[in-house]
């Protein structure tokens, strides 16, 4: 109607798609009955009728048509004299259906109402997003960088709703550039000055677990099932399978052939890598396994504290430990026991050391590779020999040796 434009307040309703027709139509309607009641004092002999598609309205008034003077409910009925003047046809009776002018209403009263109108639309799409991520925490979706800040980054979602992956949630080699499309974990929905804000996580277990739903299909159809997941974002991973049928080796459906399940795993996290291992409840073997990749040789478990004394070969004990201390750290959240290592046949716990194979992000495998043909395989070999010597040893330049000892150098004083 020429009176009032409510074009603006359905256009937000129709960017909304997910609010339901009969839910739009409802609201709409109930903000014009409250106009009505403000007026009229009731809305009982009203009809408000909604054209979403043009977005605009009809209010109509019923009244019964009742002979001159007998009029006792003004809002229900009208007098014969009234009715003939607006159609001349009418007779006592008959049912009155007149159409109310909005400007009536006033111009403050209805811009009232269009302002009702657009905050109660808001509310509803904060409802429907609660909703829809709400019941969406721990999948995987995939969305839009559309802004990178220092804290966190801003995505997009394939409807345009914003969604925040804060800097605590993504993995520390994590570089996200504007337009990129990046997969990431619904963790949580968190209400900020009464607006939902959809946090994402790229840390989680979570998300580890839906990628592995996602390349292995015996996990999707419930044939493996993920028993725990520890996670060092970035630096490891040990996930614990168990499978349901004796004819699946969960281990090796999980990594695949030559790795290739689990190799675009290691991609998306960024060259984490990851440890597959056997469920079992022996806690003892456990253990054994949680430690992957050492080899241990015997343990002391004390299992009313939930302690266990691993000792292990000398050339173990740096695997066991894992650099900056990762490996065992996993291990011990995998297990929920407290592990100590110790070298095999000594009560004094082993000087840390560290695979080389460790520092494979900072120090070519070419390199690394070399400095085992000559027996350095862990940074304290390396370590212990000076650069004359490793130069006269290996093919490797003078130049390489002083950076390779730097990076060594560097870890150990961190401990």
């Amino acid at each position: 109607m020429a009176s009032i434009n409510l074009i603006e307040a359905f256009q937000e309703f129709k960017e909304a798609e997910n609010i339901d027709r009969p839910t739009m139509m409802k609201v709409v309607e109930d903000v014009f009955k409250t106009l009505l009641r403000k007026k009229y004092g009731s809305d009982e002999n009203f009809d408000v009728i909604v054209n979403a598609e043009k977005g605009d309205l009809e209010i109509f008034r019923r009244r019964m048509i009742v002979e001159d003077g007998e009029v006792q409910d003004p809002l229900a009925e009208v007098a014969y004299s009234d009715a003939i003047k607006i159609e001349p046809d009418f007779e006592v009776g008959e049912e009155l259906y007149e159409e109310v002018d909005m400007l009536d209403f006033g111009r403050r009263a209805i811009l009232a109402a269009k302002q009702t109108l657009a905050s109660r639309i808001s509310d509803l799409k904060k409802n429907v997003l609660v909703k829809k991520y709400g019941d969406r925490i721990g999948e995987i979706i995939n969305a839009e960088v559309y802004q990178v800040w220092k804290k966190e980054v801003l995505l997009m979602d394939e409807e345009g709703n914003e969604l925040i992956l804060p800097k605590s949630e993504q993995i520390p080699q994590d570089y996200f550039k504007k337009g990129e499309n990046i997969r990431a974990v619904v963790a949580r929905v968190d209400m900020k000055n009464s607006t939902p804000v959809i946090i994402l996580s790229r840390t989680s277990s979570d998300f580890l677990a839906k990628l592995l739903e996602i390349e292995v299909p015996e996990i999707f159809d419930g044939l493996i099932t993920i028993r725990k997941i520890v996670r060092e974002p970035g630096e490891r991973a040990k996930v614990a399978v168990e499978s349901f049928d004796d004819r699946i080796d969960p281990v090796g459906a999980c990594v695949g052939m030559k790795g290739s399940r689990i190799h675009g795993i290691v991609r998306e996290l960024k060259n984490e890598n990851i440890d597959v291992i056997n469920w079992t409840n022996n806690i003892q073997l456990l253990i054994q396994r949680s430690l992957t990749p050492a080899k241990i040789s015997y343990m002391d478990l004390d299992n009313e504290n939930k302690h266990a004394d691993v000792y292990l070969k000398a050339d173990q004990i740096s695997l066991a430990i894992g650099r900056r201390g990762v490996n065992i750290k996993l291990a011990c959240e995998l297990t929920d026991y407290d592990i100590d290592v110790f070298r095999e046949n000594e009560g004094e716990q082993e000087d840390f050391d560290i695979d080389l194979d460790e520092f494979s992000d900072e120090i070519d495998t070419w390199v690394i590779d070399e400095l085992k043909r000559v027996g350095c395989d862990t940074a304290r070999s390396v370590m212990d020999l000076n650069v004359d010597e490793l130069e006269r040893r290996t093919d490797l330049e003078r130049e390489t040796i002083e950076d390779v000892k730097k990076v060594l150098k560097a870890e150990f004083e961190k401990e």
